[in-house]
């Protein structure tokens, strides 16, 4: 699936909050297995993004239809999509506001990175086809780790 909307929400244990439309077949999946893996893609699979976005899993195979490459998870079952240059194995830890929000809380199992792929560029839904990609990295004092 493609996901428009997640953040993190704690750094020990690492945990991300989603949402996904209970209308898509991702939604069921997650409810049912209760694990998957967020495939991070930078710039260059953008038009993928999209078509991945705009399909459905009940009626398609995403990885043969877009040209995408599945690796087997360590910790989930789930495939990592090996184009992307980080990917996160994640178990459902939380559905409390599932029912109310279709927000879902993962807790990162496992994160992939691609050493190939040095600083990407990365995309960021605005919805609606707009996207914005990131630009300049600053770095500044924090005392958080």
């Amino acid at each position: 699936m493609a996901m428009s909307w997640h953040m993190m929400v704690e750094f020990e244990p690492p945990l991300v909050a989603c949402i996904v439309s209970s209308a898509d077949h991702s939604f069921a999946a997650m409810r049912a297995t209760r694990e998957c893996v967020i495939a991070i893609p930078a710039l260059k699979l953008a038009p993928q993004v999209v078509q991945v976005g705009n399909s459905s899993g009940r009626s398609i195979d995403k990885f043969e239809t877009f040209g995408l490459t599945p690796v087997p998870a360590h910790r989930v079952t789930p495939p990592l999509v090996a184009e992307c240059f980080a990917n996160l194995e994640c178990k459902v830890a939380d559905t409390r506001f599932v029912k109310k929000y279709n927000l879902f809380i993962l807790e990162v199992l496992k994160a992939w990175t691609d050493p190939a792929q040095k600083k990407p560029k990365t995309i960021h839904h605005h919805g609606f086809g707009t996207f914005v990609v990131d630009g300049e990295t600053i770095k500044l004092i924090s005392k958080m780790r």
